[in-house]
């Protein structure tokens, strides 16, 4: 049975998320944008009027998370009164206290993500590192541990560049994760190195082995978003993409390469961006993907420069820092460990079969970005 302080801690924090929101405002807020979306020409601009309905829809989530944690906050109220009545059972005041405390974290969680770019649509991208066969073996399993994160969340993923590894496993992968609520927000505490330590079965003494594999996360932009990409920079190639295991092979060279000559601009040096699509079965399609991946990249890139930013102001803020080592996967100690907030857990697989929820909300919870 729950305590009078449990019930109070759960009161003051839907009174806080209240505050936080503030609520009353994006009513009032809902209201003008919804009115917006009434004008007789409001589709005379495709591009524009999607914009203004996901702006619409955006407060809206607010909204209706907000009246999901008063309404649990108020029930649970209700039932801890009956119970002292003698109305209700303690499992029944238990069971409300749980679906109160599930709905307060989530729009607690999703408070978090307060960034523009947070409830995008996102692009993951892993590389084995060194290693051979055992770094590429690694780089799958994690492959596969996110495609297994976004399949019980709901997402769409697309592979959209596969390169397999020489024995087993894959060199590298792009895959876009799309269609669920905040993909990027939730995954881009997944940027960095991933490390790997268990007993090789590739090595014929049985050692134990290390491997690393690195993953790159950037917010995926649509039509909405515009991004300067500087035609006098492109230059494209074109090849021929393979199928599932080399099979059927085209005959049309249908995959892409888009190269873009990407210029710093606080230092002016120079680097070439690559980005190889071999998703669908038409060149043009893959053109225009990969268009899209590379808008993103520059999207991500003057973004995180805005963060930098950001984190050099904040006194006192810890600084992220990019493409560092994040979390150790150690196989036969059964342990799982983020470096950064020190979260961990024994269940190795469960995390494999993309159980990371708890990494992910313990991140955002240590480096709580402000409104920018």
């Amino acid at each position: 049975m729950i305590t009078i302080e449990q019930l109070k801690d759960i009161q003051t924090r839907t009174e806080r998320l209240n505050k936080y929101l503030n609520i009353e405002q994006k009513k009032v807020e809902y209201e003008e944008e919804h009115l917006r979306t009434q004008a007789p020409d409001f589709w005379d601009d495709p591009v524009r009027a999607r914009g203004q309905m996901k702006k619409v829809s955006d407060i809206e989530k607010w909204l209706k998370g907000y009246k999901k944690v008063s309404l649990a906050a108020e029930e649970l109220s209700l039932a801890f009164d009956f119970y002292k009545d003698g109305m209700v059972a303690e499992d029944e005041v238990d069971e409300d206290y749980r679906r109160a405390v599930e709905a307060v974290e989530e729009l607690e969680l999703r408070n978090m993500l307060r960034q523009k770019e947070d409830p995008m649509d996102c692009v993951l991208k892993i590389n084995s590192g060194a290693g051979g066969t055992e770094a590429q073996d690694w780089a799958s399993m994690l492959m596969r541990m996110y495609m297994r994160w976004a399949e019980k969340g709901g997402y769409k993923v697309t592979v959209v560049d596969l390169q397999e590894g020489d024995e087993a496993g894959i060199k590298s992968v792009t895959m876009q994760i799309e269609g669920g609520e905040y993909a990027y927000g939730f995954l881009k505490s997944e940027s960095g190195v991933h490390r790997l330590v268990r007993v090789s079965p590739y090595n014929a003494q049985g050692k134990r082995m290390t491997s690393f594999a690195s993953v790159f996360v950037s917010p995926l932009i649509d039509d909405t978003i515009e991004v300067y990409v500087d035609p006098a920079k492109v230059s494209w190639d074109t090849f021929r993409s393979s199928g599932a295991g080399g099979q059927n092979v085209n005959k049309v060279e249908t995959g892409v390469r888009i190269r873009y000559m990407y210029t710093d601009p606080d230092t002016g040096e120079e680097e070439e961006i690559l980005i190889a699509n071999t998703e669908s079965r038409k060149q043009q399609q893959n053109r225009e993907n990969a268009m899209r991946l590379l808008k993103s990249q520059l999207y991500d890139r003057a973004m995180k420069k805005r963060l930098e930013a950001q984190a050099k102001i904040e006194a006192g803020k810890k600084k992220i820092e990019w493409g560092s080592q994040i979390r150790s996967y150690v196989f036969d100690d059964r342990r799982v460990k983020d470096h950064r907030t020190n979260y961990q857990t024994t269940d190795v697989d469960g995390v494999m079969n993309g159980k990371i929820d708890g990494f992910i909300k313990a991140y955002l919870m240590e480096f709580p970005v402000v409104d920018g």
